[in-house]
């Protein structure tokens, strides 16, 4: 057997904000006993599928706690079914997206990473994996067996990548030409 792995214990360091149905609350996750990690965490703060009520003053308490705004973030309908992802300034952007579909998104996920370097590959990661949900976004999604672009991943990243075979591939059209001659 391995070793048994460290549990993590969260610490509840302040209420943020509360209405009728919700408290959000602030706090750190700690590590368990132990030997102290080898590698930094990808993550300096994340919130997941919190109300878009509470959206400026959590954009407040984070700035008051001296954390940056830019990140990725998911803007979630009813259900909470991803419906966009996208990254740079959290709150402006996510702001712009529920004004863009107000009647849809109803909850939001933001995750403030520790190296601004993998924002965009991480971003990509979760666009593609979440796929046919994300009605909102078009620009980096691929929908069936194609594959995305390579080139929204960082540069030094080695890849294997599918390709067609060499040769001119048919098009539909040219198909219904032969045909019909």
């Amino acid at each position: 057997m391995g070793k048994k792995k460290q549990t993590l214990s969260k610490k509840i360091e302040a209420k943020v904000s509360k209405n009728k149905l919700w408290e959000i609350h602030r706090g750190e996750l700690k590590r368990g006993k132990g030997r102290p990690p080898k590698t930094s965490h990808l993550f300096r703060v994340i919130g997941e599928k919190l109300p878009v009520y509470f959206l400026d003053t959590i954009e407040r308490d984070l700035q008051r706690q001296g954390h940056g705004l830019d990140g990725i973030y998911i803007a979630h309908d009813s259900m909470g079914c991803a419906r966009y992802i996208g990254r740079g300034n959290i709150f402006n952007r996510l702001r712009a997206r529920i004004k863009a579909q107000k009647l849809e998104i109803k909850y939001y996920s933001f995750y403030v990473v520790s190296e601004k370097k993998h924002e965009r590959e991480i971003e990509t990661l979760l666009i593609r994996a979440a796929g046919f949900l994300l009605e909102f976004n078009t620009r980096k999604k691929r929908l069936g067996i194609s594959s995305g672009n390579i080139k929204d991943y960082e540069a030094g990243t080695y890849f294997y990548e599918r390709q067609y075979k060499r040769g001119r591939r048919k098009h539909k059209t040219e198909k219904k030409k032969r045909r019909h001659k």
